[in-house]
């Protein structure tokens, strides 16, 4: 990781020459701007490929379902993302402290925003599929426009796919939110959480067809996707469906992202082939996992919170990330605007800046030096959080679990889409299977 000073000199400039928010009574009004969230004048934002050709650093954002379940707003089972029309201050206000984190980019809360998931299994539809997803293009580029970010409009994979519909079906319903994100002139597009790369493909041939920028992602592992096609070939069959990014998220922690990232990288190099590379992991230790990732895992996903990672272990992930090649660099499920302010802080080097957040974050603890008791201050150091083991706190809790491996995957029965409420003879008989431990 790089060595970054938190010394500032007059005038508020890192004596490496990032560029620093100064000391909150000399930040412009409102308080969380920064120079990370400076509003560029209409028209004179640099796009996604301007600036990952230019080599720059883009931070994305975090991970609204998971954050905004644990705030009341968004129910887990569907997670489906209503908040964005039945809540929208809560969403709005999750997208700023994103933005205040250091986040380029706001993705629009769309996740599973597709007609077929909204009436998923006895889910009450309050809201259209539309509604929705005009709201949360609003949403986004209000807040992009409060600073120098860029709104992303996604779609993710459909109940439909994995109930065999046909191309044309998943198509169209890629179609209906693709026409919304047009309508409202999102930056660019992105497909992800895909854990079968045909679907991904299905994808980017409909959102290609707009002329914005593309990126997709899928959830998979080093195994490759769940028909058993490797990472490597995943991304040249992307690339060639037109993704102009190519890379993972969810499903795995960073360190497996990554990993995986780079075999995706060396397929489409093998390929003869280019494109540019994102990363946006869980933000919970995943080692145990297997193929299907941490869906599978029996804390998934009310008893996850032992697994998170630290600011510091986001650290370590920003520059793992960066020398393996990647520069579209965030989160998903569990990652929280501290996670992607850590991320902005590691890379603060690169991107020449500190995210407005740091203002209230001393570098590597160095905040602690101001604390009452000693031996907190003697833990404003670097070298004291980095060689930390956290503890627990729990006598008797295991270091890994077993995860459910039941094997199912596009086609099988219990996968099947259906509107009607899974009914009680069908939860007895999954009930049966699990305590059977398939």
């Amino acid at each position: 990781m790089s060595v970054l000073k938190v010394k500032l000199t007059p005038p508020h400039t890192h004596p490496e020459g990032i560029k620093d928010p100064g000391p909150p009574e000399e930040s412009p009004s409102p308080s969380w701007r920064g120079p990370s969230a400076t509003m560029a004048p209409a028209g004179t934002k640099k796009g996604i490929l301007e600036r990952l050709n230019a080599g720059e650093v883009v931070i994305g954002d975090g991970g609204f379902v998971f954050a905004l379940e644990k705030r009341g707003y968004v129910k887990a089972g569907p997670w489906t993302p209503e908040a964005a029309s039945e809540h929208p201050e809560a969403v709005r206000q999750l997208h700023r402290e994103f933005l205040r984190a250091g986040s380029n980019v706001m993705q629009t809360f769309t996740f599973y925003a597709s007609d077929d998931k909204l009436v998923n299994r006895g889910h009450t539809q309050r809201f259209t599929g539309q509604q929705i997803n005009e709201a949360a293009c609003d949403l986004a580029r209000q807040v992009a426009d409060e600073g120098d970010a860029l709104v992303a409009g996604g779609v993710s994979q459909t109940p439909a796919y994995l109930s065999c519909k046909s191309q044309d079906d998943v198509k169209a319903i890629f179609k209906k939110q693709m026409d919304v994100f047009v309508s409202k002139n999102v930056d660019f597009l992105i497909a992800e959480y895909f854990e079968h790369v045909e679907e991904a493909e299905w994808a980017v041939q409909v959102l290609k067809g707009t002329g914005k920028p593309v990126a997709v992602t899928l959830c998979i592992g080093p195994e490759g996707d769940l028909n058993g096609v490797s990472p490597g070939e995943c991304a040249v069959r992307l690339v060639k469906a037109g993704a102009d990014i190519v890379g993972v998220n969810c499903h795995f922690d960073p360190a497996t992202c990554v990993r995986t990232v780079a075999m995706m990288k060396a397929g489409v190099e093998k390929a003869g082939l280019k494109a540019h590379y994102m990363s946006q992991p869980l933000a919970y230790h995943t080692p145990d996992c297997n193929k299907q990732g941490f869906i599978d895992l029996p804390e998934f996903p009310f008893s996850l919170e032992p697994r998170i990672l630290t600011r510091w272990d986001m650290q370590k992930y920003a520059r793992e990330a960066y020398a393996a090649g990647i520069r579209y660099i965030g989160g998903c499920c569990g990652f929280e605007p501290y996670h992607v302010r850590a991320l902005a802080e590691e890379l603060a080097p690169e991107r020449g800046f500190l995210p407005a957040g740091s203002d209230k974050h001393g570098l590597w603890g160095s905040g602690l030096e101001m604390h009452t008791k000693p031996w907190c201050r003697a833990r404003a150091r670097r070298d004291y959080w980095e060689k930390l083991k956290p503890a627990s706190g729990r006598p008797l809790c295991p270091s890994m679990s077993m995860p459910d491996s039941w094997g199912v995957t596009k086609g099988h029965a219990d996968l099947m889409q259906q509107k009607e409420a899974t009914t009680k003879e069908q939860l007895q008989d999954l009930f049966s299977k699990a305590d059977k431990g398939q």
